[in-house]
């Protein structure tokens, strides 16, 4: 029984370092092996199975070494600290990095009803510059009067629509922010 605790336990390991070399590509396949039934499987996560794989394979070497446990035992007992190793590295490390994933990408679309501030004045007819803030930052869009009258610089604006990658914007006040 000893040695399929080894063969785990360095199979586990070699597996560590295939997630440690390839591990977007694991996470991907394994993202396509539960994305037909819209839900999530976490157990399937590189770092949930390997984890679980050396765990079981290097607490079953220790328990059937060094206990006088039976061999179904030390199994049964191998494979409960492995679960539970596992529910930790899901709960501890897994699930926070998922949660943690940023973009900074942005449609056009969801500025629609932000407020932002002229940089290039927009004349009556033709296109200027406006700055508003997404997410972490700002992004700087061409824009276009709605009504049809000159935005100075410095107005504070809100982006009314979005056409042809253009803002359509109208202002908010009538004075200068300098």
């Amino acid at each position: 029984m000893e040695s399929w605790y080894w063969g785990l336990f360095i199979a586990g390991i070699l597996f560590a370092l295939a997630t440690l070399i390839f591990g977007e590509v694991l996470g991907h396949l394994s993202g396509m092996l539960d994305s037909d039934s819209g839900h999530h499987l976490p157990f399937l996560q590189p770092a949930v199975l390997v984890g679980g794989i050396t765990t079981f394979g290097g607490a079953g070497i220790l328990l059937s070494r060094y206990t006088e446990l039976t061999s179904w035992q030390s199994g049964g007992l191998s494979l409960l600290i492995a679960a539970v190793l596992s529910v930790l590295v899901y709960l501890v490390y897994v699930k926070p990095m998922e949660n943690s994933e940023n973009s900074v990408a942005f449609s056009l679309q969801e500025l629609v009803g932000k407020i932002g501030e002229v940089t290039v004045p927009v004349p009556a007819s033709g296109y200027g510059e406006v700055m508003v803030r997404t997410g972490g930052g700002v992004t700087n869009q061409i824009a276009e009067s709605l009504d049809g009258r000159s935005i100075p610089s410095h107005l504070r604006v809100v982006v009314v629509e979005v056409k042809n990658s253009v803002l359509l914007v109208s202002p908010l006040d009538s004075d200068p922010l300098n």
